[in-house]
């Protein structure tokens, strides 16, 4: 499950940082006439919206996620600064901690 964990946390970053980009490039696009940070940015985010949905899906089905917290975590990659959030509430409360590991020898 942490290699899971890990693919969902990459990609959550990677979404997060792209979404704001294209934010920018949509007020730069419309606000000023410039298109080109939207144009170029908008299919790299759509590509990576994809991967991360299926991290999501992933991630959600090794660790029994019902479908409505599945689709709210994935719908966390389309607003900007969210998925930075839903990365964080994932990783802190949604997913099992491992036990901590103990050295076997007895404490005095």
């Amino acid at each position: 499950m942490s290699g899971a964990l890990t693919r969902f946390r990459v990609i959550a970053y990677l979404v997060g940082v792209c979404l704001i980009l294209l934010t920018i490039g949509v007020v730069l696009r419309y606000g000023f006439g410039y298109p080109t940070l939207s144009q170029t940015v908008s299919p790299v985010h759509g590509f990576l919206y994809m991967v991360y949905v299926v991290a999501v899906f992933d991630l959600g089905r090794r660790i029994d996620w019902s479908l409505k917290r599945m689709v709210l975590v994935m719908l966390a990659g389309t607003v900007p600064l969210l998925s930075f959030y839903a990365e964080r509430v994932v990783t802190h409360r949604w997913v099992p901690q491992p036990a901590p590991v103990t050295s076997g020898q007895p404490t005095a």
